[in-house]
């Protein structure tokens, strides 16, 4: 017969306080939720967050929506789903080398790229034009109002801080240090599968990658997340802040401006970008000329016609918004 240990909530509180960092955000610290409720009897704050991510729809929308390459021929190709996990698997090693709050590391980084519309940055992009006003249409505070208003989740203030800020633009910053792991595991993540799938795809060969990212970073792949992840353990031991060893930023920073000139701004996507483009700008002006065929969850009073229609819009799968284009425009196009 095996004996069990029933951790309770407050066991597992318990165990944050006496083994964390000090600089460690605890489940009890937490700022609350915007709707109080009743603390779970086995699960933190933190926890309870994480798994409401993780069953929520707008997860599972993820894994039909761009990372860099749309429509890639092949079952390898990384998603906004594996992504996601990706960097999740990144964040959490880093919040157990450094004695930071793993739960909460883990539901910021689950929930980061919720807000992501169809066909990943081109998508946000369109979406931009329809504001107005010089300002962008971010999928980072998207993430929070789907998550606090489309579907509502009654998240902690720090998950929902850490996916507003998780982006390296977004300003003010993380409030807390488990957000700025979030930042670093995107970026580490990002860069290692988007090399491994242009390296698949033929876009890129191992001889044409900066030499940085060979002799400092060593071999593409693992080699490289264990690098960096090092990297930021470490020096964020030394300095006691969130931060990466000089060098390997520095190598870092090369190979992500190597990756946008050769990868993601190439000139021959732009035919398949322009496509995507027209997709998302087609359905926003056939939404905004035709508001009442929203579904009724999309028609929030107190929001603006066109706040509606982009809610709807940026919810899309890629493949949802091709068919869904499809059906509305091709009759047209082949009259």
């Amino acid at each position: 017969m095996q004996n069990f240990n029933i951790r309770r909530r407050e066991d597992r509180e318990a165990a944050e306080a006496s083994t964390l960092s000090p600089g460690a955000l605890l489940s009890v610290n937490t700022r609350g939720r915007a709707l109080p409720e009743e603390p779970d009897e086995f699960r933190t704050a933190f926890e309870r967050d994480r798994d409401r991510i993780l069953h929520s729809k707008a997860f599972r929308r993820l894994k039909h929506k761009t990372q860099v390459f749309v429509n890639p021929d092949g079952d390898h190709f990384v998603t906004r789903l594996t992504h996601t996990l990706q960097v999740t698997q990144i964040g959490t090693s880093l919040a157990a080398g450094l004695g930071l709050n793993e739960a909460l590391t883990e539901a910021i980084c689950l929930g980061h790229d919720t807000g992501h519309s169809p066909f990943g940055h081109t998508g946000e992009d369109v979406l931009s034009e329809f504001i107005g006003g010089g300002e962008e249409w971010l999928h980072s505070a998207h993430g929070v109002r789907l998550l606090s208003v489309l579907e509502p989740l009654n998240l902690t203030a720090e998950v929902l801080d850490g996916i507003r800020a998780h982006s390296w633009k977004i300003d003010p910053p993380p409030a807390t240090a488990e957000g700025f792991l979030c930042r670093f595991a995107d970026r580490i993540a990002y860069l290692t599968h988007d090399v491994d799938d242009a390296l698949r795809a033929g876009v890129l060969t191992r001889d044409f990658l900066p030499d940085s990212s060979i002799s400092v970073l060593g071999e593409p792949g693992s080699d490289w997340i264990s690098t960096m992840i090092r990297a930021v353990i470490e020096e964020s031991a030394r300095q006691g802040r969130i931060v990466m060893e000089p060098s390997v930023l520095e190598a870092m920073h090369e190979l992500r401006a190597f990756m946008f000139e050769r990868v993601y701004l190439r000139g021959d996507v732009h035919p398949q970008k322009e496509r995507v483009r027209r997709i998302v700008r087609d359905l926003v002006n056939y939404y905004d000329n035709n508001p009442e065929q929203l579904p009724d969850g999309f028609l929030r009073k107190g929001d603006t016609v066109q706040q509606n229609v982009i809610d709807f819009v940026a919810g899309m799968t890629d493949r949802f918004a091709v068919r869904h284009h499809d059906d509305l425009f091709r009759p047209v196009l082949f009259e």
